[in-house]
């Protein structure tokens, strides 16, 4: 995801998004450690992307207390 797809989305989208992200991230952990992942970068990218989406929230969280 680009950081400007991530600031088009609502809030309550982006908790969603992080959510099932995770979940992606778990079982992308889950097939690296029996060894049926065919792409391991994909762990990063999704790593990446939960950061990205988190960031947003952050910035919007502290523009609504200013």
């Amino acid at each position: 995801m680009k950081a400007k797809e991530i600031r088009e989305l609502s809030v309550e989208q982006l908790n969603e998004k992080v959510l099932e992200l995770k979940k992606d991230l778990f079982n992308l952990r889950l097939q690296h450690a029996t060894n049926q992942l065919d792409n391991p970068i994909k762990i990063a990218e999704v790593k990446r992307d939960i950061a990205r989406i988190k960031t947003v929230l952050r910035e919007r969280e502290l523009a609504a207390k200013s």
